[in-house]
């Protein structure tokens, strides 16, 4: 009887002894295989990296030498800055919209300002009912040059429509 008790402790000792050999062994496997994909994987996510902000710095020089913020005698455009306003109703629906001037003679930094403020402020008044469509789109341009041509007093022969989106 003496004999079994002690074959049952046995037992016991070599299965736990076995299950955390067992446990050892899976966290070693489990360990190198994790080091093995950081070192396959890490320099590619390292070199996306690097290739993405390589291509947002060349998409920066792009748009500093597109179509400049600030007036150059020889080209008489300004681009004004981005007009971003909600409609006056629906009020949930949001506009942005891009536009260069192009004066007759040297462009005015002061006239720009006072256009964008003045188109900043029509924008706000316009509901989504007027501008919907070709034709409503149409009398957008003519509202917006119309209310140019009322402050530039002449000034601004033409009002360019870069971008326009409705969300």
């Amino acid at each position: 009887m003496a004999d079994l008790d002690a074959a049952a402790g046995q037992t016991k000792k070599s299965g736990s002894l076995m299950t955390i050999i067992g446990i050892a062994v899976l966290t070693l496997v489990g360990a190198g295989g994790g080091w093995a994909v950081g070192t396959i994987v890490a320099p590619s996510i390292k070199g996306a990296k690097e290739a993405e902000q390589a291509k947002d710095a060349e998409a920066k020089k792009k748009a500093e030498e597109g179509l400049a913020r600030i007036s150059t005698k020889e080209n008489n455009v300004v681009q004004l800055e981005p007009i971003t306003s909600n409609l006056a109703y629906p009020s949930e629906n949001w506009v942005r919209l891009e536009v260069a001037l192009l004066f007759n003679g040297p462009p005015d930094v002061k006239i720009s300002e006072d256009i964008h403020q003045d188109i900043l402020a029509y924008i706000r008044t316009v509901s989504l009912q007027q501008i919907e469509g070709p034709r409503g789109f149409q009398y957008l341009k003519d509202d917006i040059q119309e209310r140019v041509d009322l402050r530039s007093k002449g000034r601004v022969s033409k009002v360019m429509f870069r971008t326009f989106v409705i969300e």
